[in-house]
């Protein structure tokens, strides 16, 4: 059985993220089943990387984007693909920084004490399975260096998984 280890936090943001994709490829080692990989990779993302107050993913279901497995408040259940910050990196296939989330047009306030927002689709074969959503109750939480790290994140995530095409 996989533990999880303290990773120290360190002004390296590269060397974090390292730290943190060793652990979550030993911790989703051998298991395939999407559903558990995106629970603990949310829960070991939630516990290690400071001032978060949601960390989580929601799947593609038809035409729209419904809520998986997460660390945090409630959430929104459904979002459609182009609305908010989800829908909007489903869109576009890409990862979205949003600094200020009040700044973002039609944005989803699922809880109001978020501030910013970080979201990585998961992209396989081209097709958009989903998003990891991060949010901060702290403005400008978010940068290039996490946005990097994330999709490396994402990236183990699908490896290890098996998600329905």
């Amino acid at each position: 059985m996989f533990e999880v280890k303290d990773i120290p936090l360190s002004d390296n943001k590269r060397d974090f993220y390292a730290s943190l994709a060793q652990q979550l490829t030993g911790l989703l080692e051998g298991e395939p089943d999407a559903i558990a990989n995106a629970a603990n990779m949310s829960a070991l993302i939630y516990q290690f990387l400071p001032d978060l107050n949601w960390a989580g993913f929601y799947f593609m279901r038809g035409p729209e984007l419904v809520l998986g497995p997460f660390q945090g408040k409630t959430a929104c259940v459904r979002i459609a693909v182009g609305r908010g910050v989800c829908g909007t990196a489903v869109e576009r296939k890409e990862s979205i920084v949003v600094p200020d989330v009040h700044a973002f047009p039609g944005h989803i306030a699922c809880d109001s004490a978020s501030r910013s927002e970080l979201v990585v689709p998961l992209v396989k074969d081209g097709r958009v399975l989903g998003v990891l959503d991060l949010d901060s109750p702290n403005p400008n939480r978010f940068d290039e260096e996490d946005r990097e790290g994330c999709e490396t994140l994402v990236q183990i995530y699908l490896a290890a998984s098996e998600l329905a095409l």
